[in-house]
Parts: C-alpha cells; structure tokens; sequence
C-alpha cells in the first residue's frame, strides 16, 4: 500500500509540473498570439493584476489579515517611481527599484501601527491610509500634479506602441514569477508555518512562543514592497498617473476578490483569480464603457464567492477531485480479503518457513 501510494505521489507531482509548463508555455506565447494591441494591452493589464494580488496574498492569504488598502502602495510605488523620473532625473528602472526600497522603509512605521489590531479594526486601519495617502496625492498639486495628473517619460522612448506592450509583457511577467516564487519559498519555510499559525489561532501562536508581531510585520513589508514594484512597473507602462486611480479602494478590494476567487492558500489561487476576474473587468469596460457596470458585476461575484466557494475554485476543485481518485480510498473501503492477502505478500519469509515447520510437526503428531 506504501508503494502505492508513493506512485500517486510521483504521478501527482507529474501532473502538476506538466501543468505548470503548460500554463507557463501559454502565457509566454500569447503576445504572439494577440489579434492586435489591445488585446496585448489587456494582457499587461490582467499581469498586473495577478502581480498586485499575488502580492496580497503574501500577507492575507498566509496571516489572514485582509487589507482592503493594499491600493496604497500600489500607489506609492507608482508615484514614487514617477516622482524619481520627473523630478530627480533617475533612470526608469532605477528609479523603480529606489521606490520599492522606500515603500518598503514607509511600510515599518504603518506596519507597526496598523498591525496592532485585527479583524475588522484593521481593515478600517488599511482603508484609512489609502485614503489618506489620496488626500495628500491630491492636494499637494505643485509636486504631484494632482487632479490634473502625473506624465511619466517613457522607458523605451524609440519603442512603437504594440512593441512597448510587448515588453512590458514580459517585464509584468518576470515580476509576478518572482512574486510566486517568493510566496512559495515563504509558504515551505519555518517562517511561513509561524505565518499560518498566526492565520489560524493567532494567540495560541504567541503562547507557544511564535513572535507574532515580527513575523506579521515582515510579511506585511514584503507584501507592500511588491504592490509597489507592481505600482512602479505600471506607472513606467501607461504613462499618466491620477491619483483617484492609483489611491482607490476599489484596488484593494479586486485584490481580495481574486485572491478569494481563486484560493488564497494556493500558490497559483490568486493567479487564477486575476485571470478571471481581471478579463472580466476588461470585457465589461469594453463592452458598456464608463458605466459602473463592472462594480455591479463584480460585488455579485464575491457575493458568490462567498457564499459558494468561500475557499476559492483551485481547493473546491481539488477536493471534488479527490473523491473520485480510485488510488486514495481510505482503509475502511478496502475489504478483509484484500488486506489479507497484502499481509500475507508484505509478511517476511522467515516467518512463512516456521509456520510451515509448526504444520508439518503437527502432522506427525496426528499420525
């Protein structure tokens, strides 16, 4: 039964490895594939979605701590990033990587503060800084533009449009595989298990001697310094910031909704999410333009959510799978007569040759 077992193991890990080249075969092909420019752009567009949740998920999906504010450091990246182009002369990508670095120094002090409260106080705490941070954006005109927004240089100035989507492609996509990476390296490591324990029992936790406080903070500073590279990156792409978009609780919230969407305790749930929902953002705001159909759309969606799939599709899909795997049936289903007979393979032989002596002296006796 062990070695039964160990060659579903092998075969599922097959599986699954297949299915990640497939998926990543897919994705890297698709600017080739694109019928036109837009459709690329939409590409860019749900890449960055999948980077800004697959970022989320760093923080809520290993602490349980849901941010609805996670938009403020997507906007602070995107600001920052534009703010050293503009103002300071700093070479683009320079200038994104010295904004992650300051979005992670600012994401301490907020981390310390906000992080002292749970459940429904600290999603208040998140929603007042972003909307914070979109008042001061706003106001202070004569730095950051204000209502009249923020042109940011092109990176590629030489570049046509199709081909600066394309490499912004891939560029989102290097990020997100990074930001993957990340999130599996943490989900394997002591510090990610100290990070699920604090998602499922958080004072049990502490008692038993994880240092909650630390361990949330650093997830709290690694989630924010990717939303901000993802914030960055797109500010380098698109080109004109407006801080209604950039500081918007309505990031946050598609973040937790394609996260939620897809798994938040999978690797590649909130992927999947960002995917689903991110290309049913952009068919929406095609095809009814500036209507708030979308917002209508998507508050029903996480109503079903919720409600149907409070695990996400990625687990629910698992588990139905699961019970029709004829390898993995459990002890109780499997009859006497089969684990007679696997005892009596598995049994060692010299326990076989003495109980063959006990019958043939038996024998004898009766004769």
């Amino acid at each position: 039964m062990r070695s039964g077992s160990e060659s579903s193991a092998r075969l599922g890990t097959a599986i699954r490895l297949a299915a990640l080249a497939v998926g990543a075969g897919l994705l890297l092909s698709f600017p080739l594939v694109a019928p036109n420019p837009y459709i690329l752009s939409a590409g860019v567009v749900v890449l960055n979605y999948a980077v800004l949740t697959t970022s989320w998920n760093l923080v809520g999906g290993l602490t349980g701590y849901i941010s609805l504010g996670h938009g403020a450091y997507f906007g602070l990246g995107a600001y920052g990033t534009a703010l050293l182009v503009t103002r300071a002369d700093v070479p683009s990508f320079v200038a994104l990587a010295l904004s992650g670095v300051l979005v992670a120094l600012l994401a301490v002090p907020i981390g310390i503060a906000s992080l002292r409260v749970r459940g429904a106080s600290f999603v208040i705490v998140s929603i007042a800084v972003v909307l914070i941070l979109l008042l001061v954006f706003q106001s202070w005109a004569s730095f950051t533009g204000g209502s009249n927004g923020l042109v940011v240089p092109r990176p590629f100035p030489d570049l046509l449009r199709p081909d600066h989507h394309l490499v912004f492609f891939y560029l989102f996509a290097g990020l997100l595989a990074l930001a993957l990476v990340t999130w599996w390296a943490i989900d394997r490591s002591r510090f990610g298990l100290g990070l699920k324990a604090i998602r499922e029992d958080e004072d049990k936790a502490q008692a038993l001697g994880t240092p909650t406080i630390s361990y949330k903070l650093v997830a709290f500073v690694v989630s924010a310094t990717f939303t901000a590279l993802g914030g960055g990156l797109y500010a380098l792409w698109f080109g004109d910031l407006d801080p209604i978009f950039q500081f918007s609780i309505l990031t946050g919230a598609y973040m937790v909704l394609m996260a939620l969407l897809g798994g938040v305790r999978h690797l590649f749930g909130p992927l999947l999410g960002a995917l689903i929902v991110g290309y049913a953002l952009e068919y929406f705001k095609l095809e009814y333009g500036s209507s708030q159909l979308h917002l209508v759309a998507t508050g029903l969606l996480l109503g079903l959510v919720v409600m149907f799939m409070p695990d996400g599709i990625i687990p629910a899909v698992t588990s139905l799978l699961a019970r029709f795997r004829a390898g993995e049936s459990s002890i109780r289903e499997v009859s006497a007569a089969e684990l007679l007979e696997q005892s009596q393979r598995d049994a060692p032989e010299p326990v076989e040759s003495d109980v063959d002596t006990l019958r043939v002296s038996e024998t004898e006796v009766w004769r």
